[in-house]
């Protein structure tokens, strides 16, 4: 008798109990089951057939539940699976006996680089993820063949970036990733992932918004430094940008003019994080673009002296700092200003699909880390509605 489960696990696994001899299978790698016994007793099993077809399916005890996990049956399982397929003899061996030979995680990662990295990701993306590479991925496993690494050695790696959980998770996601891609490549058995298990760690999410007083603060500061020759023009006409449209630093500093549609209110990203989106411009913003000069010969919106003839990131952070210091809001990041947006939309009463919209968020759940502000607000309206009521009832 044969019943397939949603996913093998330990937890799932130690909970089988049959009435008579039961296998079964793993929605996650196909061919890979556990065999359950009326006594209690559960082996890990795995089927396939050679790819020709030609041979009946072929069977292999990859080892007992109370030896194995569920994660370590699943990775010898790949193997076997993979060595039948290929018309070889099935050897249901500890991984570290496959560890002299097959493509390392270096080999892959250098096939991850060039055909997935380069090719699909953003040029900051790009230095982000060679960087988790080169910094902690490859210093750790670069040596290690593929078909060795074990859930053991990414715990490892992870522990060893506990200090900084978001790099550490970063860490293990990319390793999953080129472990997915792998398979397609030929470079990783099929199923074989054992980043699977992997639990990310916790990261505690930054969030600042502004209150009332806050804006008043900073929206003064910016006119004294225009009134008194302290500052910048462009930054400060980017800094205005970046809490009228709730835009990203990036999405304003790479703005072309070729962009802007003053006369319907909008700018058309065409590269936007999550790819081309149009941005809603209001009556402040689109003055504040008609009184921007034009440089000649410049495409850019915020020309500068950047490598790419823009104004640079670094520049538009330290004018930043020192404008902050003098409205007292020292805690507060540019990227603030965006989340301080979304703050004051949920206040006013716009739903989380509409700020998601604005945000440019390509799903939902993005959105959704303002939900408890739209809990807030709606618990602020019921206690003003009550208060109302009992003014004149009490």
């Amino acid at each position: 008798m044969a019943v397939r489960q949603k996913s093998l696990s330990n937890r799932t696994v130690a909970a089988l109990t049959v009435e008579r001899d039961t296998v079964f299978w793993d929605r996650v790698l196909p061919g890979f089951g556990v065999r359950v016994y009326p006594s209690g007793g559960k082996v890990y099993i795995a089927q396939a057939r050679e790819r020709t077809g030609k041979k009946l399916p072929r069977r292999v005890t990859v080892g007992r539940h109370d030896v194995l996990s569920a994660d370590q049956a699943r990775q010898r399982a790949a193997l076997i699976l993979a060595r039948i397929r290929a018309g070889e003899e099935p050897l249901p061996l500890p991984l570290a006996a496959r560890a002299n030979g097959g493509p390392t995680v270096a080999d892959l990662a250098e096939r991850y680089l060039e055909e997935h990295v380069e090719v699909r990701l953003k040029p900051r993306t790009q230095v982000r993820v060679r960087g988790v590479l080169r910094n902690h991925i490859l210093p750790a496993l670069g040596r290690t063949p593929v078909a060795a690494v074990e859930p053991s050695h990414v715990i490892d790696l992870q522990q060893k970036l506990s200090a900084h959980p978001v790099t550490a998770n970063k860490a293990v996601k990319i390793l999953s990733h080129m472990f997915k891609l792998g398979e397609g490549w030929g470079l990783a058995p099929e199923g074989f992932n054992p980043c699977r298990s992997v639990e990310k760690f916790p990261e505690r999410s930054r969030e600042r918004f502004l209150t009332d007083a806050e804006f008043a603060r900073l929206g003064k500061v910016l006119d004294e430094s225009i009134a008194g020759g302290r500052g910048s023009p462009m930054a400060v006409a980017a800094i205005r940008l970046l809490m009228l449209t709730g835009c990203r630093k990036s999405e304003i500093l790479t703005l072309r003019w070729t962009e802007v549609d003053l006369d319907a209110g909008e700018l058309h990203l065409a590269d936007g994080k999550s790819g081309p989106r149009a941005v809603q411009l209001p009556p402040t913003a689109v003055r504040l673009f008609e009184a921007l000069p034009r440089w000649k010969d410049s495409p850019w919106v915020f020309p500068g002296n950047d490598r790419h003839g823009r104004f640079g990131a670094d520049a538009l952070d330290n004018v930043w700092q020192t404008l902050r210091a003098r409205a007292g809001l020292e805690d507060v990041r540019l990227h603030d200003l965006r989340h301080s947006f979304a703050s004051r939309a949920l206040a006013l009463g716009e739903t989380l699909p509409v700020i998601g919209k604005l945000l440019g968020h390509s799903d939902i759940e993005t959105t959704a880390r303002y939900a408890h502000l739209a809990r807030d607000s709606v618990h602020d309206a019921a206690e003003r509605i009550a208060d109302s009521i009992a003014a004149d009832i009490l």
